[in-house]
């Protein structure tokens, strides 16, 4: 028995043979790689050019409608116009062109503007102003405040003229009509940490408003007389527009105070006390339309939007832009103790805040 087994061929281990990889073979997988890689680069490069292309030599987007409420069928229409957030760019052109497509409209018989904002840019305050009181001449406007419609809310809502009213929540906040220059003085921190800083500059003001030496007398005198430009404006804009105030008794409001709403309506600032419904209601009524659509306006992304949006996101959290943009001087009526917090990426050169 022994002898058999020892007879039996004992099994082997397979052998594994190892072939070298074709030197060609590599190489052809990685030109493809390559070729893949340069195909998508070229798309992104054409989508790019397209898109600058397009935004340079394309018109500017128009608004879509939407329907809000009221009757579908109905041909005579009642626009409502949001003004929402901080009022800078890029969504003060939207609220422009929003304007526009209402005026444009025939079938467009009246705007309710509504405004939930704290205020924004004095240049773009005023250009939604102005655009306001050309439409008011054909087709009146109401005004509905929500949660906050102050200083440069408050500043858009007198577009809608003497004849408009204006309507408030109960819980609104208005008001804060007033200038607001943001500073910080950093000269004893930078003392404490012996930073010196000595800006090479080719006039005594180029440097103004710098945190890091004491304002001079001719500077306060300088920025004293920009704000008082500024605030003398606003206090004209509600004078024009309230037919119960006079420019002296804007001038007892425009102390910067936030107002309720049942303030505002006791010192003549909003006419009534009621929400967005109840304004379209009385517009309506004002207008004399048994039938009416209700419509809003909605914007599209444009394709620069869509494709560039991840860096245009990238720019505006950029450090070094935030850093940069804190430092420019800006004058402003907007309802906050700090606003130079705000992200300013997108205001461009216009420096004035409403």
């Amino acid at each position: 028995m022994s002898n058999e087994q020892e007879s039996r061929p004992q099994p082997t281990a397979p052998t594994v043979i190892v072939q070298p990889a074709d030197s060609q073979s590599r190489k052809r997988s990685l030109l493809n790689r390559l070729l893949v890689i340069a195909l998508v680069v070229s798309i992104l490069v054409n989508i790019s050019l397209y898109a600058s292309f397009a935004e340079y030599f394309g018109t500017t987007a128009s608004p879509t409608e939407r329907y809000h409420s009221g009757e579908r069928s109905a041909k005579s229409k009642i626009a409502i116009i949001n003004v929402t957030g901080t009022i800078m760019p890029p969504y003060t052109e939207r609220i422009l062109r929003a304007i526009q497509r209402a005026k444009e409209d025939s079938a467009v018989k009246g705007v309710l503007l509504s405004i939930d904002s704290p205020g924004g840019l004095v240049a773009d305050s005023h250009q939604i102003y102005h655009r306001l009181r050309e439409l008011r001449q054909d087709k009146p406007i109401y005004v509905a405040m929500k949660r906050l419609a102050a200083s440069g809310g408050i500043y858009v809502a007198m577009g809608a003229g003497v004849e408009g009213r204006i309507y408030a929540e109960p819980t609104t906040w208005t008001g804060s009509i007033g200038v607001i220059i943001p500073r910080y003085d950093l000269t004893q921190l930078s003392d404490n940490i012996g930073l010196k800083v000595e800006p090479l500059k080719t006039g005594a003001l180029k440097d103004s408003l710098s945190p890091f030496r004491e304002l001079s007398q001719e500077e306060i005198e300088v920025w004293d007389r920009i704000m008082q430009d500024a605030f003398q404006r606003f206090v004209n804009v509600i004078a024009d527009n309230r037919k119960q105030l006079d420019e002296d008794a804007v001038k007892k409001l425009a102390t910067g105070e936030v107002f309720t709403a049942t303030d505002a309506l006791e010192n003549s600032l909003v006419d009534e006390i009621g929400f967005e419904e109840d304004a379209l209601t009385a517009l309506r009524k004002q207008l004399g339309l048994k039938r009416a659509r209700i419509v809003t306006y909605q914007f599209q992304p444009t394709i620069t939007d869509f494709f560039l949006g991840t860096v245009q996101q990238n720019q505006q959290d950029s450090v070094v832009d935030k850093l940069l943009e804190a430092s420019v001087p800006r004058a402003m009526y907007l309802c906050s103790w700090a606003p130079g917090f705000l992200s300013t990426t997108n205001v461009g050169s216009g420096g004035l805040r409403d």
